[in-house]
């Protein structure tokens, strides 16, 4: 990669060849605009994989997760994704149900999955963050509304 230094696409190219199935998701599931050069992405991989000695977890502790009440949808999503990345294995259909399932029965979200069922983690990803923007937006207008002029 030294001596493709300057070509930057190339770097990211190569650089994105020598990942394997845990930090492909990883990568996969950073937001559109996230990394801006390649030496963010270097520092973003480093401060995520600080260590090669990560032990892959148990699926059992992905099934375990469950949305408690009161808790956001970011929260539950940031745990539950973590856990995801922290699995050794092809576990996609299982990620995808669980997480339905795992949610709180009046979510919108788990409402939306069971009308709409998706059929990948990238549309399941992209579900979850229209529904982190609207509960974004609705904590904003709670906080606008307290204030008293």
């Amino acid at each position: 990669m030294i001596v493709h230094s300057k070509n930057v696409a190339l770097m990211c190219k190569v650089f994105l060849s020598s990942l394997g199935p845990v930090a492909m998701r990883w990568f996969d599931g950073l937001g559109a605009g996230f990394i801006d050069s390649f030496k963010e992405l270097t520092r973003a991989f480093g401060s995520r994989y600080i260590t090669c000695s990560r032990v892959p977890q148990p699926l059992k502790s992905l099934l375990s997760l469950s949305m408690r009440e009161g808790e956001t949808l970011k929260t539950y999503s940031d745990k539950y994704w973590e856990m995801y990345n922290e699995i050794d294995g092809d576990f996609n259909d299982v990620a995808i149900s669980t997480f339905k399932v795992s949610l709180l029965a009046e979510h919108g979200l788990r409402k939306s999955l069971t009308r709409k069922p998706v059929t990948s983690v990238r549309q399941l990803m992209d579900r979850i963050d229209k529904y982190k923007r609207v509960e974004k937006d609705q904590q904003q207008r709670k906080g606008k509304a307290k204030v008293i002029p």
